[in-house]
């Protein structure tokens, strides 16, 4: 299955999910690699702080580009047993998956901490898992693309303050997957209740998600808002992006990505807004076959330097047609 695709077709929404569900079952592996879970990228640290790799069973001397999925939950759950890139270690790739602290447990900024540090960490190990530090991509969606664009916005700014070992490594990576994450905290608000194609499914208060997250109500404490937000941190050295969003999203705004593609493509950045029509929260769409040749091409452009030319796909490619009803059979 194409890149990043095998998980969006039920994607975790920015909604409170159950945490107490079970975690989702380790995925079978390719022949000729192998994988460690649960390993602590900050040694004595919380449970969350962990990481599931995959990485070739024999070492190479040819470092491989590695790729990183933060997962989706509204920051209070999901699991990073999901493995939507592990289709691309017989391309030529190493696959991390990590954890992070919820809300529920620590506000933020623990959650892009903890994303920094486990990047720190792949770096410093690099050698072990065949991985080139010089080419790492990171994807997300949801809650996960939030801060899949966060680490690329922010990183190597020092924005927060680096925690666990390792803190001589960059948290710098050089390609960012958002997959309908939030982009600006401060004009959620605004941009949901003027959507005219969705009814945004939050009231907006301090029990509300993104509220959870940053300990505070949105729209009162702009400060806040700005800290956690990637739009924040956007700069000319910003990593190109290519960001997936449908249009009739109730949890996200379309927006919201608009808003971030505006910022990247002003500061020159390589950015890539692709729009699945009449989409929401996740769906079919998003494992529709271009959708997923467009990702893994945007990777192995800005990965292995493989030529290709990144630009949004027509509707006609993006967008589920319905299946037309039967025809009824005349009665003689």
């Amino acid at each position: 299955m194409p890149l990043a695709i095998l998980a969006l077709v039920y994607w975790a929404a920015v909604a409170v999910p159950d945490v107490s569900a079970q975690a989702p079952k380790r995925p079978a592996l390719p022949k000729n690699f192998t994988a460690e879970y649960d390993v602590k990228y900050i040694p004595d640290g919380d449970p969350a702080q962990t990481l599931d790799i995959y990485f070739p069973e024999k070492p190479s001397d040819q470092p491989r580009p590695l790729l990183i999925w933060i997962h989706g939950g509204g920051w209070q759950g999901g699991s990073k047993a999901e493995a939507p890139y592990l289709s691309q270690l017989a391309r030529g790739y190493v696959f991390a998956s990590i954890e992070y602290r919820f809300s529920q447990k620590a506000l933020f900024p623990a959650q892009i901490q903890d994303c920094q540090a486990a990047i720190r960490w792949l770096r410093a190990n690099a050698k072990k898992y065949s991985i080139d530090p010089d080419h790492i991509g990171v994807g997300g969606a949801s809650a996960g693309g939030h801060l899949a664009a966060l680490v690329g916005t922010s990183g190597g700014k020092k924005a927060f303050p680096a925690i666990g070992e390792n803190k001589d490594q960059s948290d710098r990576v050089q390609a960012v997957c958002d997959i309908f994450g939030p982009a600006d905290f401060w004009t959620v608000i605004k941009q949901a209740d003027e959507d005219k194609n969705v009814k945004n499914i939050f009231k907006w208060n301090a029990g509300d998600p993104y509220s959870a997250l940053i300990g505070g109500k949105l729209g009162q404490d702009k400060e806040r808002c700005e800290a956690v937000s990637p739009v924040h941190y956007v700069s000319k050295d910003s990593p190109p992006f290519l960001i997936l969003h449908g249009d009739h999203d109730t949890l996200v705004p379309y927006a919201q990505s608009v808003e971030l593609a505006d910022l990247l493509g002003k500061a020159g950045v390589p950015v890539t807004l692709q729009r699945l029509p009449g989409a929401g929260h996740g769906g079919p769409s998003f494992g529709l076959p271009a959708v997923g040749k467009l990702g893994t091409a945007f990777f192995d452009k800005h990965l292995k330097g493989v030529d290709a030319k990144i630009e949004p796909l027509p509707d006609d490619a993006v967008t589920i047609k319905p299946n037309p009803a039967p025809k009824k059979e005349k009665k003689d």
